[in-house]
């Protein structure tokens, strides 16, 4: 593994960017606080990238957690590797398994956002040996999500994108479509009024715009959707999916895309667990709640 570094980050102080080897792709992160404090590695959701968590990071910071967030792998300065395998759960899981192991430690508090957070959950689940805590932001286990999907009308009919991100190219010109305008539409209309500034909306787009960038993080998707369809068919139970670590999951109850249900009902997939539902924030959750996501972060890990 190979790690170079750069200069801090403009936009928040005390950054430094650099990119590492990791289970065969180079994967570009941001790194802050001090070199010895606990390892808080945070995973961005879709279609994002390591700087949705801007307010997070200082907080982290302050308080003693030595704090890198990747760009996941396809996404902004990281590599973008072809095909849909690419992105499989498992390749994720390495991602995350093989960071930790870069920055010498055998374990790290893992917190993810949207696809993150579902990758933070296969992470605690398949490899609980390199987490220490778990903390999940507006993503559903995996199998509470599979179990609520059918036997919820109202979360069929909001996943209905998932399915349209299955078809060939047509997703990608819907994106691109009149300067990213879908972009800031997930973002603006689905936040708090000032969440998103103008330069945070033009720094995801621009993020998605990298050459393969767009595709690749639909791969994700993509990826997911024929596990999912295979396990099915296959057959296979939600049971096999329990998380041994503590773990908390924050959630803004004004999410357009997932039901609040899906925080209930939890102890047989995860026995340890906290909840704390935001009425006020969307899937945004760390931009509408910035402060109070920062503190239940942070008393959380202590």
């Amino acid at each position: 593994m190979t790690t170079t570094k750069t200069t801090p980050d403009r936009g928040i102080d005390d950054l430094t960017h650099e990119t590492a080897m990791v289970n065969g792709v180079t994967l570009h992160s941001v790194t802050a606080g001090p070199e010895d404090g606990d390892l808080a590695l945070l995973l961005h959701g879709f279609p994002e990238f390591w700087y949705s968590w801007q307010y997070q990071i200082p907080a982290l910071v302050e308080a003693g957690y030595r704090v890198v967030a990747p760009d996941m792998r396809g996404y902004n300065r990281s590599e973008k590797p072809t095909g849909v395998s690419a992105y499989d759960i498992e390749e994720l899981i390495a991602d995350v398994a093989g960071l930790i192991d870069h920055h010498g430690r055998e374990q790290a508090h893992v917190v993810g956002h949207d696809w993150g957070g579902l990758v933070a959950w296969w992470v605690g689940i398949e490899r609980p040996d390199v987490v220490d805590r778990l903390a999940v932001l507006n993503a559903p286990h995996p199998a509470r999500y599979e179990e609520h999907l059918w036997s919820s009308p109202s979360q069929l009919r909001k996943s209905w994108y998932v399915l349209y991100f299955q078809l060939p190219k047509l997703p990608e010109v819907g994106f691109r479509w009149n300067d990213y305008a879908v972009v800031e539409s997930l973002f603006r209309e689905q936040a708090t009024d000032g969440a998103f500034t103008d330069e945070d909306l033009q720094r995801y787009k621009s993020a998605l715009a990298e050459p393969g960038a767009l595709t690749a993080a639909l791969n994700y998707y993509r990826a997911m959707f024929r596990r999912t369809s295979k396990t099915t068919l296959l057959g296979g139970g939600p049971d096999d999916h329990t998380v041994d670590a503590p773990t908390l999951l924050v959630w803004g109850e004004q999410d357009h895309a997932l039901d609040v249900e899906l925080t209930e009902s939890l102890g047989r997939w995860v026995p340890d667990r906290r909840v704390e539902r935001i009425p006020d924030a969307g899937h945004w959750v760390q931009f509408d709640a910035r402060e109070r996501v920062s503190e239940a972060l942070v008393d959380f890990l202590d």
